[in-house]
């Protein structure tokens, strides 16, 4: 009995401040279960929006078109079919004439063009299954900020609705104070109207969240308005990042490029060199024997300006490109860094909130309610502390939102992949 009237005697405040502590628990554990049964894993996402993805599959089948170009460079050029008939002007009959001509005629180019121009179309080949790759990195990695930017505000949606049940909670103990005459009604209206602007809040974050799933939606090929449930799997926090093997993409189609300009450019030199036909005729001949006869004509490139410009513009070529290769992996070198920098700095913010701001925040609040119960404490100071430690906890589920976002960025960049310590 006596420790039933302990529980009573335990303030309204009081227990919905002990409630709020409970939020470090994981999302799900507040989450609805039809939510949750809607709910997709990180994973699902990323695999779904390889397979599904439009501008994916379009990048992998313009890859997939590519593939066919090589084996018609290879291939010889259509051969020449020539029809020719020869009579005299008068009386003449060209239906049946006294001569008649067949010939097949097939192009040939110089020796060592075809082979060239195959490599080159398998260059272009390579760098557009490079683009793919690039494109499917960058689609994973939209995926994965999108959601973990979604993880952070269904986290603070959950932190506020909380928040309103305590202030509300404050406002009824305002008001019975105030129907005693220990408070002035002041009290009671500046706890509505906090409860009011958590309500604006609330509607933000609705909207918000409304947006980032409309674009997760978008990136899995969805309808924007198709249901998804809550983003339950937060980032890791203990990251062990191990680098990918081979490299990026953007340096690979930069080496594609170079290697395709420097083919170029000894395709360029051999055009001084001229392309041949080799033909076969046959004619018919009415009035005598018939005759076989065979042909071989070539190109005159005697306007060798053209050629000598050609084979220059081949060189700037390879000079762009090497240039290009070494700008790629100077940006390549900076973006990793870059991300590495800013996923420190989002482990280190996290750890601040966690460990010092919110345990602040959780004390200053504590010190507060406990004051103003005993009828020491001024109710704008209840109303501030409960305002820092909303914003602390709002602060710290965007970081840990963030944490994942620079995860992503990170693994984008350098070709890591995390996994958690143990």
């Amino acid at each position: 009995m006596r420790q039933a009237d302990a529980t009573k005697r335990v303030p309204p405040i009081l227990k919905h401040a002990l409630s709020l502590l409970l939020l470090i628990l994981p999302l799900a554990a507040q989450a609805d279960p039809h939510e949750l049964a809607a709910s997709l894993t990180l994973d699902t996402l990323v695999e779904t929006a390889r397979h599904d993805n439009a501008a994916l599959r379009a990048a992998r089948a313009r890859a997939a078109a590519m593939n066919e170009r090589p084996a018609q460079e290879k291939a010889l050029p259509n051969p020449m079919f020539k029809y020719g008939a020869m009579d005299a002007t008068s009386r003449g009959n060209l239906a049946d004439a006294g001569e008649k001509r067949f010939m097949v005629e097939q192009p040939f180019l110089w020796f060592g063009k075809r082979d060239l121009r195959m490599k080159i179309a398998g260059q272009d080949a390579a760098a557009m299954r490079q683009e793919a790759e690039m494109l499917e990195r960058e689609i994973v990695m939209q995926v994965k900020e999108t959601y973990y930017d979604l993880y952070g505000v269904q986290h603070v949606t959950q932190i506020v609705r909380a928040e309103e049940k305590l202030l509300r909670e404050i406002l009824t103990a305002a008001e019975n104070q105030y129907a005693t005459g220990q408070r002035t009604q002041q009290d009671v209206i500046k706890a509505e109207a906090e409860i009011t602007m958590l309500q604006q809040k609330l509607v933000e974050q609705e909207q918000q969240e409304a947006s980032l799933k409309a674009r997760l939606n978008q990136l899995l090929n969805r309808s924007p308005a198709d249901p998804l449930g809550l983003a339950v799997v937060g980032p890791l926090r203990r990251p062990s990042g191990s680098a990918a093997t081979g490299e990026r993409p953007e340096i690979k189609a930069a080496k594609i490029d170079l290697e395709r300009s420097q083919l170029q450019r000894q395709l360029m030199h051999k055009e001084f060199f001229t392309d041949y036909r080799i033909g076969a005729e046959y004619r018919n001949y009415r009035a005598g024997d018939d005759m076989v006869m065979l042909t071989f004509s070539f190109d005159l490139p005697i306007w060798q300006s053209k050629y000598r410009a050609g084979v220059r513009e081949a060189e700037k070529m390879v000079e762009s490109s090497a240039a290009t290769l070494d700008a790629v992996r100077q940006q390549a070198a900076f973006e990793s860094a870059d991300a590495r920098y800013k996923l420190l700095a989002a482990q280190r913010s996290l750890e601040l909130y966690e460990q010092t701001l919110i345990p602040q925040a959780e004390s200053r609040f504590k010190a507060s309610d406990a004051s103003y119960r005993t009828g020491k404490g001024d109710f704008m100071d209840l109303l501030e502390s409960e305002r820092f430690l909303l914003n602390a906890r709002t602060m710290d589920a965007m970081a840990e939102g963030n944490l994942g976002m620079q995860q992503a960025r990170l693994e984008r960049t350098a070709g890591t992949n995390f996994e958690e310590k143990k």
